[in-house]
């Protein structure tokens, strides 16, 4: 059994040399197989992986490759395992770790910084410098589950402790897989400033991110909230999460001036753009008022032109955020805990680990509505014992 030197583990939680994971061979090719449970380190726990959603990201990495960076490159047929929004339990503790005890229940955010770079040094540990040097045997403290180093679709994965989240144990596996993407919403709502309440805030795009960036906006104070998309269904959970606004863009000739018309003649103080839309980016940019900030916090797959005299006519500020930094997570889980607003309304179906390949259909062709789709480990055994 697992009893690697210098690292504590205990009776209660049995971990086995072996694990099931997925790995990546060609473009959109996901092998199930066997891999060595990995060691934590100083810093680190070894995390048993209860439950992990599917992100767009994931799709990216699998099909694509970028921003996956393994070695230097595309992550294609290196024996690398994907998947980052996860959560679990701590069932093994690296050198000198007293920060987390084994068997606490927590969410992981992606990123840990190496500590060392300009970036780290001044709390922008999702921008590193370091990022991807740390894969095989290159050792620079960068770690991002699932993009640089091995993700969750497996049953164990390493993870340093300042990417741990403590979540409760009234919060559901499903729940908890979804404090990351809240995480990002906190994220990009902290870069235009935080303190929204009373300010008006354009959402623009109903997915995953874009949900938790109404919900969040909403718990903030944020006033009015106004969400668009394209899916009347997604808007309806807009609704439930908070939006006083929503609009159907492909019913709406004019969606800047339906804005304007709804937050009282005038642009909006903030935009959060998550669609990723080529004309997402300008839309934006007329949709705020002068002096206005707009966050984009979606991966475009194509350049987009973007108006840049409108942006230096009318004082407008534009930031772009990369995943979950500044310790959002925590924030994030504490407006969950604190039963703020309702995430699993995103949360649209759940798999075992072993379907992963069906989970991942699932999510990109958006299958019977999909949103958020979480795979669990812990929903096999679940089923065997029915089974039994």
């Amino acid at each position: 059994m697992y009893a690697p030197a210098g690292v504590k583990t205990s009776k209660n939680f049995p971990i086995p040399d072996k694990m099931k994971a997925w790995v990546l061979g060609n473009p959109g090719e996901l092998i199930y197989t066997d891999k060595t449970v990995p060691v934590p380190k100083k810093a680190e726990v070894l995390v048993r992986i209860d439950a992990i959603a599917i992100c767009a990201t994931d799709l990216d990495n699998i099909y694509h490759g970028p921003p996956a960076l393994i070695e230097g490159g595309k992550p294609f047929n290196k024996n690398w395992t994907p998947g980052h929004e996860y959560m679990g339990t701590v069932v093994a503790l690296g050198p000198g770790v007293d920060e987390y005890k084994i068997g606490q229940r927590i969410s992981v955010e992606i990123h840990a910084g190496c500590g060392q770079c300009k970036r780290c040094r001044e709390g922008m540990y999702t921008s590193c410098h370091n990022y991807g040097l740390n894969y095989g045997d290159v050792d620079k403290g960068h770690r991002a589950n699932g993009f640089t180093t091995d993700g969750g679709f497996c049953e164990y994965q390493v993870n340093n402790i300042n990417t741990l989240v403590a979540i409760p144990d009234d919060m559901s596996d499903e729940e908890g897989t979804l404090v990351v993407t809240a995480g990002t919403a906190m994220y990009g709502l902290t870069e235009l400033g935080g303190l929204v309440a009373g300010e008006s805030v354009v959402v623009t795009g109903p997915g995953p991110i874009g949900l938790m960036g109404v919900a969040v906006a909403k718990a903030l104070g944020a006033q009015p909230v106004i969400l668009t998309g394209t899916r009347d269904n997604r808007l309806a959970i807009g609704t439930a999460l908070g939006a006083d606004h929503v609009i159907n863009i492909r019913k709406t000739p004019d969606v800047v001036a339906e804005v304007k018309k709804l937050n009282g003649g005038k642009g909006v103080d903030y935009v959060l753009e998550c669609s990723a839309a080529p004309t997402g980016v300008n839309e934006a940019l007329y949709m705020v008022n002068r002096g206005g900030k707009v966050c984009l916090a979606a991966f475009p797959h194509d350049q987009a032109l973007v108006d840049v005299a409108h942006i230096v006519r009318n004082n407008i500020y534009i930031y772009g955020i990369r995943g979950e930094g500044k310790s959002a997570t925590h924030r994030a889980e504490a407006f969950m805990r604190q039963k703020r607003f309702d995430a699993t309304k995103i949360h649209t179906h759940t798999f075992a680990l072993a379907d992963l390949p069906e989970a991942i259909r699932y999510a990109k062709d958006r299958v019977d509505d999909a949103i958020k789709v979480v795979v669990k480990a812990k929903y096999e055994a679940a089923a065997k014992e029915a089974a039994e």
